[in-house]
This record gives structure tokens, C-alpha cells and sequence, in this order.
């Protein structure tokens, strides 16, 4: 299922993904795989999808097309963001949204962390959004990278640091989660002086 991890430090935010695309039993490494980057540019954001692997290509083609905008810049804008997406998700890529019984809303079946120059931020799949402080982790290995980047937080001087270290962990200990990793910083401090 994956482990990809955002953290924001200093003036930096970074998200790191594993590589490997898992069905069933079946594991499809980066040796096999042409397009094993689970990490999504969407204008100035990078969007990481844990679960089904269609979910990486659904999102790939919404973010390509001109005429839908994703703000990634608040945590309300997140989740206005995805709610309107929600009917999209069923009625163009049809989005299979029944999830728990028990559930409240319908699920979107979709778990992503993002990192923004904004900050770093958590979807889920009832369309709860989560602004992080400091790290977090989401997918199969998930509970290994938040050991690991607790332990390192203090210790190491760059967000991409402690991102690898988180995933690194997940693929010590989790048979869902594989080297190689990719992963994207952006400088806040930077950024900022670009954009005025």
C-alpha cells in the first residue's frame, strides 16, 4: 500500500514517496515499473495518493486538465477542493464511493498528503483535511515513518532528511512499502521572495 511522509522544517516542506505498486500478492518494483513516481505535481503542490493504484492516474488526469483548479493553500481550500470534486470522481471516473456502513458521508476511497509552499497538509477519505506542524505519514508503513521521523526531527537539519529517514523505515519493516524513493522540497523562504 505504500509509505509516503510530508515535512515541513525551517523554511522547508518536502514529501517523500516509496516505489513500489503492489496487486494483491503480486509486487511491481521500479525495476518493472516506467511510472513508479507516486508523487503528483499539481501547480506549485506535490499531492501523494496512498490505496489503489487507479487513484494515482485519476488524479493525474484531473490536475492535467486546464479548466478544473485545485487550491492547495488552506485547509478549507483543500477541502472545498475536493468536495467539488467528489461528483466528478463518481460521475466521470466512476468512483466506487460506498465505504463503511457506519460511514457519515461517502468516501472519496482516497488518502493524500500534500505539500505545498504553504505547508503540509493530510486528505482522507471523508474528505477530512489535517494541517501538519511537523511530519506526518500516511499508508501501510506509516506507523514506522512517524517513529522514525520522531526520533530524527531534532537531530537532522533538513526537512528531505528527516522525510527519507521516515520512509526508509517503512521500507525496512513493511512488505508493501520499497526502495528506490522519490522525493520534492520546496524552500518556503525562496518561494516567498519569488513571488513577492
Amino acid at each position: 500500500m505504500s509509505t509516503i511522509v510530508v515535512v515541513k522544517k525551517a523554511s522547508q516542506v518536502c514529501i517523500t514517496a516509496d516505489s513500489l505498486t503492489s496487486f494483491g500478492d503480486l509486487q511491481m518494483g521500479s525495476a518493472y515499473d516506467a511510472d513508479f513516481d507516486k508523487i503528483l505535481e499539481c501547480g506549485s503542490a506535490r499531492l501523494g495518493i496512498v490505496g489503489s493504484a487507479a487513484h494515482h492516474l485519476v488524479m493525474q488526469s484531473i490536475v492535467q486538465q486546464p479548466d478544473i483548479k485545485m487550491d492547495f493553500s488552506t485547509r478549507m481550500n483543500i477541502f472545498e477542493s475536493f468536495r467539488q470534486l467528489h461528483p466528478m470522481l463518481k460521475e466521470k471516473y466512476f468512483l466506487n464511493a460506498k465505504d463503511e456502513d457506519d460511514d457519515p458521508y461517502e468516501s472519496t476511497q482516497i488518502d493524500a498528503l500534500i505539500a505545498s509552499p504553504h505547508g503540509i497538509f493530510g486528505v482522507h477519505s471523508l474528505r477530512e483535511v489535517c494541517e501538519y506542524k511537523k511530519f506526518w505519514a500516511i499508508g501501510s508503513g506509516s506507523e514506522y515513518a512517524l517513529g522514525a521521523m520522531f526520533a530524527v526531527y531534532d537531530k537532522y537539519d533538513t526537512a528531505e532528511q528527516i522525510a527519507e529517514a521516515g520512509v526508509r523505515a517503512g521500507a525496512e519493516f513493511n512488505n508493501a512499502t520499497a526502495m528506490p524513493l522519490t522525493s520534492y522540497t520546496v524552500d518556503l523562504v525562496k518561494l516567498k521572495a519569488a513571488t513577492g
